[in-house]
């Protein structure tokens, strides 16, 4: 008589399925153009300070993916303070949502693909900011933040020294603390 193969259950450990980053690992290490990523977004600006990003595809794994059916929307404005209408998260305000989100993500995987659970985590996120340079009022005072201060508060039994280890993985915390270099060009149409 013959048995039916059993098939493993997955291992999850904070949600994400060990076996699938393991694969994707792999994938990496059997052909470094698979780690070549290029990820957009289009803009476009409707009034004062909204303005509407879509972002949908992105290059992978050696090609363009289209698995998204539709593109994310993601709005912004600006405070009253700043002449917006208050309608949404300003531009500097996603900057400190991405950073916080990407460093969390980060440990939560780098966690799990070393079977240490996390159990929770909440955080705090503030920068500094200095308008003046936002609006021209001075040549001495940078445009962006000054400063930013992150808290992970995490429940685990890890020490919070190995925890940080893992979130410092993080693509955007590298690209805030590193400073990317970016090309920009303004085309007239």
């Amino acid at each position: 008589m013959f048995q039916k193969a059993q098939k493993e259950a997955p291992t999850i450990v904070n949600g994400v399925t060990v076996e699938d980053v393991h694969a994707i690992v792999g994938q990496l290490q059997a052909d470094a153009a698979n780690a070549q990523y290029k990820f957009r977004a289009t803009n476009k600006w409707k009034d004062g300070g909204v303005n509407i990003s879509s972002i949908k595809g992105f290059y992978a794994m050696g090609k363009e993916d289209t698995s998204r059916d539709e593109a994310f929307l993601v709005g912004v404005d600006q405070p009253e303070t700043i002449a917006g209408k208050n309608g949404g998260p300003n531009p500097v305000e996603y900057l400190l949502h991405s950073l916080v989100s990407c460093l969390t993500m980060t440990m939560i995987f780098h966690a799990a693909v070393q079977g240490i659970e996390v159990e929770s985590v909440d955080s705090h996120i503030e920068g500094d900011m200095d308008t003046r340079g936002f609006f021209g009022l001075s040549d001495d005072v940078r445009k962006g933040y000054s400063n930013i201060r992150v808290t992970l508060r995490v429940k685990s039994d890890a020490s919070a020294e190995r925890l940080k280890e893992m979130a410092l993985f993080s693509p955007v915390y590298d690209v805030v603390s590193r400073s990317v270099p970016t090309d920009f060009i303004i085309e007239k149409i």
